[in-house]
């Protein structure tokens, strides 16, 4: 099973580390597209002029050491992605607290795209940084075409057996749809938070419901140690574990449609 998750806009910067080597990190047939991006966002935020990074990267005043951190890339103390990415998603994942067998299936299993690398493991040794997927860098332009040229084949050689659970965003979505037989054999996760407001049920899309679900949905496979072959499979394992899953019809050649419904947390 393939995991593909989203990165957290929220980041610790490690205090320690030695610095970052492209060459350590998955998929090196994409390091040559890392580098532009790489090269593209530490010339700017290097330069003199802050206004520019500021409007490029959607950035405040208030956030110029965000900045900063993205001028020293090359030599800022690295650490595994899964200690870097500190949002609701990986707080609810806590890959810290994992049994060691469930560790080994999360690094072997999990890509996380990114706007800056395009695709890493959890194991592997990023700084901190801000660069959203949105932001289109000088030289380089949308990153979301950018990557999604560069990431086409990796991801989908990658991607080459066993059901994928795609728990990405939909802005990440976007660097890489699975297409043909790829698709079929993906299950893509919607969170639904449902609520009883006198006597009335309604179901709404929650971003912190959401975050949490899936995190914690990806801790809880990790911990059984499930290895579904097919979706129908992976369908299977989430409902043993207790999830209100609801398939939507499938569709030939298009990923399988899964809404998870959760009261609370």
């Amino acid at each position: 099973m393939l995991i593909l998750l989203p990165p957290s806009e929220g980041k610790t910067a490690p205090r320690s580390g030695r610095p970052l080597n492209l060459d350590t990190l998955t998929l090196g047939e994409l390091n040559p597209g890392r580098e532009r991006v790489l090269d593209a966002l530490v010339d700017l935020c290097a330069a003199d002029d802050r206004e520019r990074a500021r409007t490029v990267l959607g950035l405040s005043a208030g956030q110029d050491g965000e900045i900063d951190l993205n001028a020293r890339l090359r030599s800022a103390p690295t650490q595994p992605a899964a200690k870097v990415y500190t949002g609701v998603l990986y707080d609810a994942l806590d890959t810290g607290s994992l049994t060691p067998a469930a560790r080994t299936r999360l690094r072997r299993s999990a890509l996380v795209f990114s706007g800056l690398w395009g695709v890493v493991r959890v194991d592997d040794r990023i700084p901190a940084y801000r660069c959203a997927i949105g932001v289109g860098l000088p030289g380089v332009g949308g990153l979301t075409p950018y990557w999604r040229g560069v990431l086409e084949p990796v991801v989908t050689e990658a991607a080459d057996s066993g059901p994928i659970l795609d728990l990405r965003s939909g802005a990440y979505a976007a660097m890489w749809r699975p297409t043909g037989r790829t698709a079929e054999r993906t299950v893509a996760v919607r969170v639904l938070h449902e609520q009883v407001v006198n006597g009335v049920s309604s179901r709404s899309v929650v971003s912190h419901f959401n975050k949490a679900t899936k995190g914690r949905l990806v801790r809880d496979l990790l911990l059984a140690g499930a290895a579904p072959r097919s979706p129908a499979k992976l369908v299977e394992a989430l409902r043993d574990l207790k999830y209100t899953v609801e398939e939507q019809p499938a569709a030939t050649g298009k990923p399988r449609q899964l809404d998870i419904v959760v009261s609370e947390l």
